[in-house]
C-alpha cells in the first residue's frame, strides 16, 4: 500500500494575485518601464519583514500565490530538501545572486546578467520578431546611407548588439535582446539612425 504523503494543497484565502506576473508580462511588453516595478517586490518583502516577518511572501507575493493558488494543485507536495532552508545555502544563493549582477559587470560587460536574467530571456522569447509591430513598439531604424564602417552603435550598445545590420529595412531592428535605450542614436557620427516609436 503506498504511502499517503503528509503535505497537500489546501485553498488560499485572500484574493487571487497571480493575475499581476500575467498582467505584468503582457503590459511590460507593450510599455517596458512597466518592469520598473519589479523594484516594489524586491524592496517590499525585506522592508515588512521588519514589522511582521515574512508576512509579505504569504500576503502580498503574486508569485507565492501563484504557488500556492494553482501550483499546489498539481504539485507532488514532497518535502522541501532540508538544505535549501540552511543558513549555508540561503548565504550562497544571496551570495551568488547579487555578485552576478555586479562581478560579471567588471569581468565582462556591464549588461552580461541581462542577457541572461531570467525574465530578461522570456522577454526575449516574446518580443516581436517581425512585422506587423504592436502599435505602441519602438525600435531602432537605420538607413541604407549605413555603410558599417565605423561601428559605433554597436561599440556603445549595452548588450553589445549590432544594429547596423538592419541597414535600410523598413521594420528596423528587431533584436529581441535591444534595450531600446537610444545610445546607438546618439553615437551614430552621422545621426542616420532613429528610434520610433
Amino acid at each position: 500500500m503506498a504511502q499517503k504523503r503528509f503535505h497537500r494543497h489546501f485553498e488560499t484565502p485572500g484574493l487571487p494575485l497571480y493575475w499581476i506576473i500575467i498582467a505584468y508580462i503582457i503590459l511590460g511588453w507593450f510599455f517596458p518601464v512597466i518592469g520598473l516595478l519589479a523594484i516594489i517586490c524586491m524592496i517590499g518583502p525585506v522592508v515588512t519583514s521588519i514589522f511582521k516577518g515574512r508576512w509579505w511572501c504569504g500576503h502580498v507575493c503574486p508569485r507565492g500565490n501563484m504557488y500556492d493558488r494553482l501550483l499546489s494543485k498539481y504539485s507532488p507536495h514532497r518535502p522541501i530538501p532540508k538544505f535549501v532552508r540552511t543558513f549555508g545555502f540561503r548565504l550562497f544563493m544571496v551570495f551568488f545572486i547579487f555578485t552576478m549582477f555586479v562581478t560579471l559587470s567588471f569581468i565582462y560587460a556591464p549588461r552580461t546578467w541581462c542577457s541572461f536574467c531570467p525574465m530578461g530571456t522570456i522577454s526575449n522569447w516574446v518580443a516581436p520578431k517581425k512585422a506587423p509591430l504592436p502599435k505602441a513598439f519602438t525600435n531602432i531604424h537605420v538607413s541604407s546611407a549605413c555603410q558599417m564602417k565605423c561601428k559605433q552603435c554597436a561599440r556603445v550598445c549595452p548588450m553589445q548588439l549590432t544594429p547596423y545590420d538592419s541597414r535600410g529595412e523598413a521594420v528596423g531592428y528587431l533584436h529581441p535582446d535591444c534595450l531600446k535605450c537610444g545610445k546607438c542614436t546618439l553615437a551614430c557620427p552621422t545621426k542616420i539612425m532613429t528610434l520610433k516609436h
